[in-house]
C-alpha cells in the first residue's frame, strides 16, 4: 500500500466524524439562533467533531473494525453532548 492509499484510507476514516460535526454545528446554529448567537460556528464544529472522532476511534478499538452501527450511534450521541456542552454550559 502506497502513501496515496494510506492518505485516502485515513481521510475516509475521518470523513464521517468531521462531516457530522460540521453539519450538526450548522444545524444547531440555525435552530438555536438566539441562544447560540455568541458562540462561533468553528468552535461548535471543532467540539462536535472531536467528540465524534473520539467515538469513532473508540469503536475501532472496541470492535476491531470500522463501520459498526453501534459506533455511528455513539458518534451521534457524543456529537450531541459536545454541542450541548460547548453551546450551553461552557460559554457561561
Amino acid at each position: 500500500m502506497g502513501w496515496l492509499d494510506v492518505t485516502w484510507h485515513v481521510l475516509g476514516f475521518l470523513a464521517p466524524a468531521l462531516g457530522l460535526g460540521g453539519l450538526a454545528a450548522a444545524l444547531a446554529k440555525g435552530v438555536f439562533r438566539r441562544e447560540l448567537g455568541a458562540v462561533p460556528w468553528r468552535s461548535l464544529a471543532a467540539w462536535a467533531s472531536g467528540g465524534a472522532l473520539a467515538m469513532l476511534m473508540g469503536g475501532l478499538v472496541l470492535f476491531g473494525r470500522d463501520g459498526r452501527m453501534a459506533t455511528y450511534g455513539a458518534m451521534v450521541a457524543a456529537c450531541a453532548v459536545m454541542l450541548w456542552w460547548r453551546g450551553f454550559v461552557a460559554r457561561r
